[in-house]
């Protein structure tokens, strides 16, 4: 048999497929999603954000890699589950680095509002950008249209005119998505005078910065200022979807300013999309929690659960969006996560596994 005529994986020279772990990852969210989403508009970010974490604990525990959470819910004595340094996964397979947002938008979830989702990002080991107690990035993120030609430097004017063209967009077409809070104020004046659209989001700039990158969505542009852990999620979304994430560290006062520099941190420095994750071999999952732009929220129904969910792996460059529909009487046979009553108060589950 001639070579052309054999297996792809058994050619020489030809690399075959690797297991996708997006596809396992993407049950790690959909818990969480499932679990936090039970306390949509009841007022309690809390008990939303703790039902969250617990399931994706729960579900992450059963993923087939060697991983570290080291974007996660704050440090031990502060937060007893996934908590910077924690030890996740099954104990096999590839060393990962694994960033946690179990609720991107907690508040948003608490009041029904658009726009919150579960992410979940992991990376080789070593990869993720390591902040230093640097909470805060003053960020810029766009698609990959316009990838090449922006700079976080730049006065926001000239960017946006520069996405413009690279779109074949009028300035006035373009849309900019950014946190409402009070420090954005100048710069949301910036927008306006430069004749672009101005979107404000309360909470979740993981979905803005996606929702930026992606062409799908109306979004263009995110800027501002945002948390940096956010900021490492979200290089590993763009590495899988391409565009550009930029940014610049922003210490909130002296003594983070001085604990940054103490930390070796050049605060002028523009960190790019590589320097926030390095590699090409990273994989992002997120679920709808409420509706949004980005995703469906969660679904319930006599019986059942609808999730949607966005997976993407940088090696390939795969892009899938996933519908699950979960059988709540399946589930409850064998999962520790009761998903019938996430929601209620006192609720707690011990480790097992869920669909």
């Amino acid at each position: 048999m001639s070579e052309q005529h054999l297996p792809s994986s058994l050619r020489v020279g030809v690399e075959a497929p690797d297991r996708n772990l997006a596809l396992e990852l993407v049950r790690v969210t959909e818990a969480a999603a499932m679990a936090g989403g039970r306390w949509v508009g009841r007022g309690d970010k809390n008990g939303a954000d703790g039902a969250a974490v617990e399931a994706m604990r729960t579900l992450i525990s059963t993923v087939s890699m060697k991983g570290v959470v080291v974007i996660g819910e704050g440090e031990k004595d502060d937060a007893p589950m996934l908590y910077n340094g924690e030890e996740v996964g099954d104990g096999n397979g590839p060393e990962c680095d694994v960033a946690v947002d179990p609720i991107d938008g907690t508040t948003l979830t608490a009041k029904g509002q658009s726009n919150a989702v579960s992410v979940l990002a992991v990376a080789d080991r070593g990869s993720m950008y390591d902040p230093s107690a640097v909470f805060y990035m003053d960020k810029l993120v766009t698609g990959p249209e316009a990838a090449d030609v922006v700079d976080i430097r730049l006065p926001v004017a000239e960017n946006i005119k520069r996405i413009a063209k690279a779109k074949h967009q009028t300035v006035e077409d373009v849309t900019v998505v950014m946190l409402d809070r009070p420090r954005h104020q100048q710069l949301a004046s910036e927008v306006r005078a430069a004749g672009a659209r101005l979107r404000f989001i309360s909470d979740g700039d993981v979905a803005g910065a996606i929702m930026a990158a992606r062409d799908d969505t109306g979004i263009d542009l995110l800027l501002g200022i945002g948390g940096t852990p956010e900021g490492i999620i979200t290089a590993c979304a763009i590495k899988c979807t391409g565009g550009v994430i930029q940014g610049r560290l922003w210490p909130q006062d002296d003594d983070e300013r001085q604990r940054a520099v103490d930390a070796g941190h050049d605060l002028d420095r523009v960190l790019s999309t590589d320097d926030l994750v390095r590699g090409e071999n990273c994989f992002f999952v997120a679920t709808g929690i409420t509706d949004g732009e980005l995703l469906r929220g969660v679904r319930y129904r006599a019986g059942g659960v609808t999730t949607h969910s966005l997976v993407m792996r940088s090696k390939s460059g795969t892009i899938r969006l996933i519908e699950s529909h979960h059988q709540l009487s399946k589930l409850r046979a064998y999962s520790s996560i009761d998903f019938d009553h996430a929601g209620s108060a006192g609720h707690s589950g011990s480790a097992g596994t869920a669909s």
